[in-house]
């Protein structure tokens, strides 16, 4: 297998995982048989991205599953619906733009990209594209699709210049092992994604 087969295989297989744990509630039919593979932390054996903190990262999630605290569904609720202030915004012009709002300038520059491209958003909601788990669910279907052309345009412009805020303030605030756990996850897994980015990332300032 090339270098850049295995890496579109791990980029459609981690961003559908990842972008599913972001953007569907536990409670969802839809990712039901995720949620059940990952109580037991005998995931990270079949992880594509292997690292150190592995083992302890799927032992975190699986901790989340009876935290006494706080249940899954409860903690999902507070980080990405409300009613109070999110921790850390999924959304990404919540960081790239000056009044931190939503459907700002660095949104409608994705839309301009998809559409460039004839990418349809195909989520039934009518949030702002630049949800964390919608992009890493496209950069999944793009890698199934085989354009790593499109993968490595959707990082470096549009995933990369804000994710790595996203996920500092993710893991500092999230206050739930499942989820900080994610969070880690998701920082080394796009690490692993962006070893051999062609593209270089753009430089955007951070508002957030």
């Amino acid at each position: 297998m090339s270098n850049t087969t295995q890496r579109l295989a791990t980029i459609a297989l981690t961003g559908k995982v990842l972008g599913a744990l972001y953007y569907q509630a536990p409670t969802s039919q839809d990712v039901a048989a995720l949620y059940a593979t990952l109580e037991d932390p005998e995931w990270a054996k079949q992880w594509p991205v292997q690292h150190a903190e592995l083992d302890a990262i799927a032992t975190r999630m699986a901790e989340g599953f009876n935290y006494s605290q706080e249940s899954l569904s409860e903690a999902w609720q507070r980080l990405f619906i409300g009613p109070y202030a999110l921790p850390a915004s999924p959304w990404g012009s919540a960081y790239l733009d000056k009044e931190n709002v939503l459907f700002g300038d660095s949104m409608l520059e994705l839309r301009q990209w998809m559409r460039e491209n004839d990418i349809a958003n195909e989520q039934e909601s009518n949030e702002p594209d630049d949800h964390i788990g919608i992009l890493l669910m496209l950069a999944a279907w793009l890698a199934e699709e085989g354009m790593m052309q499109k993968v490595d345009e959707l990082l470096a412009w549009h995933i990369l210049p804000w994710s790595g805020r996203f996920l500092e303030l993710f893991i500092a605030n999230a206050e739930h092992p499942f989820y900080q756990a994610l969070g880690e996850l998701t920082r080394i897994t796009l690490a692993d994604w962006s070893k051999e980015l062609l593209i270089p990332v753009a430089q955007k300032e951070i508002y957030f």
